[in-house]
């Protein structure tokens, strides 16, 4: 992990959208927010994501492209960028994981920001 890249924190808050699932259909809807706080002293430019999703059932998703919900934002020392955006999956459970492609804007130094994983349940889950 680099040193800029050690600076940045990754909150998130995923919930289960019952009103946009079916779970007859096997569709499982989730909203995950994401706050990104960027402690450095440095301004930072996030300019893509990498997801890794793993259902209950096995099935692994990856997910690549530019910036996030059609942001590429610039974080300034001190500041905070929060989005929100969603997942389907086929069953009630599963784990997200990923990276930010992110850059110091002042000398264009390119780094990853890593998202640790983190749990979708839909309800009756076991947490």
């Amino acid at each position: 992990m680099s040193e800029l890249a050690a600076t940045v924190h990754v909150d998130v808050e995923p919930a289960y959208r019952a009103d946009e699932s079916s779970p007859g259909e096997q569709r499982f809807v989730f909203s995950y927010t994401i706050t990104i706080h960027n402690r450095s002293t440095r301004t930072m430019q996030l300019l893509a994501r990498y997801w890794k999703i793993t259902q209950g059932n096995g099935k692994v998703q990856e997910v690549r492209g530019k910036g996030v919900v059609g942001e590429q934002p610039v974080i300034a020392p001190g500041q905070v960028f929060r989005y929100t955006s969603r997942a389907v999956l086929e069953c009630p459970v599963g784990v997200m994981e990923g990276a930010y492609t992110c850059i110091e804007t002042a000398a264009q130094r390119p780094f990853d920001v890593a998202i640790s994983p983190f749990r979708l349940a839909g309800p009756n889950q076991v947490h």
